[in-house]
């Protein structure tokens, strides 16, 4: 076999100098390398399976060397053959194959540009005994107008086979959070080889595993006491011209605002939705703060379409409508109507994956109003005198609300003054049972003890009514707790004086809430 002294890249001068201001994501300029090490070993499965006695696995390890500014791609796939050597290292030079994961001809060149102005590839293709390298310094080939690379030889067995990318000098070095997000979206990118276990992806030596959500299963909301059903649902759409949608959408069990969404797929790799930049139309999600945006998910594959050329978009040439209307259509067909069921479901779990916000608001609440003079000191109205008893009814006992274990539980207890009194304010947002009042009032009156007053207030977090907000945020809870505390101190305040059954205030909403304004609330 004659040795390749050099290659040829033009018209890589010009090209070269553009790349780097491809408008790439970390995450998807690293996928390039996977996608061309994938494609390598498709197109040579038979060979690489017979030469590891059908023991062949795919593994591509990427490490990042922070001190050295530079990271390396290095797999076990089929390596760049002689005949295919010089083509590879040519930009925008088609592949004869380009109905697989390498397309353009460009994926592993704007990748290595994108992130450094100085890289190498170290390659042995399966059956040649010769390691072929080439390097490329960016800025002294545009500079001196460089047409050709020189290639370095090194004999080897015939037996091995690898390409190795190395980039130096990164100018885009992923840090901290950043490499937690490539590792992210390369596990969600990569998914459906991972979950085949055609594919051994690793970062730092951490092998990438994609954690598939959970569905939910529940009854429908028309029979709540009917059988459990799984929702999920299979997905077939013609969309004509040669193009399609397969897939499946379901509802997860648990809210998710980063996670819900769908991942659209071609050739069993994510193009768009990836990690926590899901596809959310509002065709379908509806707003962000709606069940249907926090809980939706699902995995389209599509067929007859292109992509972007950083394959992070797709080319819908007018049928993403279309699409959108007919999916629509699918989810919402009565004999398993999943857009309708996501509206109405409720469950305990949601309620407690805000407990934190919540408990924030809590605690908001509670600074603002310590010490505070909560009274109007603008009122220049008279007060009317307490009114006398004339009944014959004797003002009631202390009232206690049961207990309830610190774990199911936020509380906060803060002393304020009200008309001249100071009071001693407890609030609780209980965790423990969705079958209690929204608000309960534990109040020892001024008569047995005129200062300081005691009053509790519970809020029932679990309450059907709590349920349906399930996007609230710490100042969203604030709002709704300074509403209950509100109501709950004025019912005190007007039974100090002497108002008749200020507690029918306070009931009727209950009965209102939970009868009128909420939907029913699952176990789960």
């Amino acid at each position: 076999m004659a040795l390749l002294q050099s290659i040829n890249i033009l018209p890589g001068v010009n090209v070269l100098s553009v790349l780097p201001h491809l408008n790439y994501k970390a995450w998807f300029a690293i996928a390039e390398f996977v996608d061309n090490a994938i494609q390598s070993s498709i197109d040579r499965q038979k060979e690489l399976q017979a030469a590891h006695k059908d023991t062949y696995r795919l593994t591509i390890d990427i490490d990042v060397y922070p001190h050295e500014g530079s990271i390396t791609i290095r797999d076990n796939a089929a390596g760049i053959s002689a005949n295919d050597y010089a083509r590879a290292f040519r930009p925008a030079e088609i592949p004869p194959n380009a109905s697989g994961l390498s397309e353009f001809g460009m994926g592993m060149k704007s990748a290595a540009c994108w992130f450094s102005p100085n890289w190498s590839v170290t390659t042995t293709a399966l059956g040649e005994n010769v390691q072929r390298a080439v390097y490329f310094d960016i800025d002294t080939i545009v500079e001196d107008r460089i047409e050709e690379l020189h290639v370095i030889h090194t004999h080897v067995s015939a037996e091995k086979h690898f390409t190795e990318v190395r980039l130096d000098n990164i100018r885009r070095f992923p840090q901290g959070n950043t490499i937690k997000k490539i590792k992210s979206h390369l596990a969600s990118i990569y998914r459906i080889f991972l979950r085949e276990r055609s594919l051994i992806l690793r970062i730092n030596g951490e092998a990438l595993v994609y954690e598939e959500p959970e569905i939910l299963v529940a009854p429908s909301y028309r029979d709540p006491d009917g059988p459990e059903i799984e929702w999920k649902k299979e997905i077939e759409i013609d969309l004509g011209g040669n193009k399609s949608a397969v897939g499946f959408v379901a509802i997860r069990r648990t809210i998710s605002n980063q996670f819900a969404g769908l991942a659209l797929f071609r050739r069993k790799r994510l193009i768009l939705g990836s990690y926590d930049e899901t596809y959310r139309p509002k065709d379908i999600f509806g707003a962000s703060n709606t069940y249907a945006y926090l809980r939706v998910f699902g995995e389209i594959h599509l067929k007859g379409f292109q992509v972007s050329h950083t394959k992070d978009g797709i080319q819908w040439e007018e049928t993403e409508e279309r699409f959108l209307i007919k999916l629509r259509g699918e989810l919402s067909k009565d004999d398993f109507p999943l857009l309708q069921q996501v509206r109405e479901y409720r469950s305990k779990r949601d309620v407690k994956t805000t407990r934190k916000d919540a408990a924030t608001a809590l605690k908001t609440m509670a600074a603002r109003l310590h010490g505070k003079d909560v009274s109007n000191p603008y009122s220049e109205e008279p007060q009317p005198p307490a009114l006398s008893d004339t009944s014959g009814q004797t003002n009631p006992a202390p009232t206690q609300l049961p207990k309830i274990a610190d774990a199911e539980q936020e509380r906060v207890e803060f002393k304020m003054r009200f008309r001249d009194e100071l009071w001693i304010v407890s609030i609780e947002l209980s965790y423990a049972d969705e079958n209690s009042n929204w608000v309960e009032i534990s109040n020892r009156p001024s008569f047995t003890d005129p200062e300081p007053r005691q009053v509790t207030i519970r809020i029932s977090m679990l309450h059907p009514f709590m349920a349906q907000f399930p996007t609230l945020d710490s100042e969203s809870f604030l709002a709704v707790l300074n509403v209950a505390a509100a109501m709950a101190l004025a019912e005190v305040a007007a039974g100090e004086r002497a108002e008749r059954h200020p507690s029918a205030v306070r009931r009727f909403t209950n009965e209102i809430l939970r009868d009128q304004l909420s939907k029913p609330i699952s176990n789960d």
